[in-house]
């Protein structure tokens, strides 16, 4: 009998290039987060072989959720040897608050595989530059093998905003201004119950930093992305779409649902 861990890839429905870019469609969010966590296993499975321990950055966001369960469901990771990081936080909010990506990943994450350790940034730190150095100096020191992000309904990449996203940002980490469309999302994702219990600020990883990592996945399902998605792939590779970016990444895969490839 097959099990999780050697079941093939599921296969997508379309598969095509946008410059760098590899781009695959599925049929619904269930077979995107089924072909993610796959792929994303493959690569820790790699990594661990390879050199013997393994670097991840994690997303946080409703399109993870299911992306998340399912890698852990796979299993075959020694996350044992797996040292983890995640790619943004709120400035002002303890690790308590409902909305902490902190909390996301230690209850989705770390209080279930048992990692290494997990580097959690900040975002109540009570000087959040020195946040921002410390968390620096965590990532420099340790090349990541496996980047797992989404991409926001206005185009951000972790809070890299349109238009303050810099694609040759010498920093590591930053704090970013949140512009009202991100704002607005975290708020119709039920993450704040109104628009100024949103906090205007966090720290986040820099594209850059993202793209350091040796594979990139980006999991991008559902209609409300179908925009943004269209933008970044049929667009000029600008940081008015931060997501735009991914073009120039040939270590990057770009994974979508109909519902959200449903402009291109």
């Amino acid at each position: 009998m097959t099990s999780a861990v050697d079941q093939p890839i599921h296969e997508p429905l379309r598969v095509f290039q946008v410059d760098a870019l590899a781009v695959r469609v599925f049929a619904n969010q269930g077979e995107l987060a089924r072909a993610a966590a796959q792929l994303a296993r493959k690569s820790l499975c790699d990594a661990l072989a390879t050199r013997g321990s393994a670097a991840v950055i994690l997303a946080t966001g409703n399109s993870q959720i299911s992306f998340l369960e399912e890698l852990l469901r796979l299993g075959g990771v020694d996350w044992s040897r797996v040292t983890l990081f995640h790619m943004d936080e709120y400035l002002g909010i303890s690790s308590r608050h409902p909305a902490s990506f902190r909390r996301y990943m230690r209850e989705r994450v770390e209080s279930r595989v048992k990692p290494r350790v997990f580097h959690y940034l900040e975002g109540d730190a009570p000087d959040p530059e020195a946040e921002s150095k410390r968390y620096t100096a965590l990532l420099r020191a340790q090349p990541i093998d496996l980047c797992c992000l989404g991409i926001g309904e206005n185009g951000h990449l972790a809070f890299n905003e349109p238009h303050a996203a810099d694609f040759e940002d010498s920093q590591t980490v930053r704090i970013i201004e949140l512009d009202e469309q991100s704002r607005t999302q975290q708020v119709n994702e039920g993450h704040f119950a109104k628009l100024s219990d949103v906090p205007q600020q966090a720290l986040t990883l820099t594209i850059p930093a993202l793209c350091s990592a040796r594979t990139l996945l980006c999991l991008a399902p559902e209609k409300r992305k179908a925009r943004a998605v269209h933008d970044a792939l049929r667009g000029p590779i600008s940081p008015a779409s931060p997501a735009s970016i991914l073009r120039r990444q040939s270590h990057a895969t770009l994974l979508l649902d109909t519902d959200s490839a449903g402009l291109l």
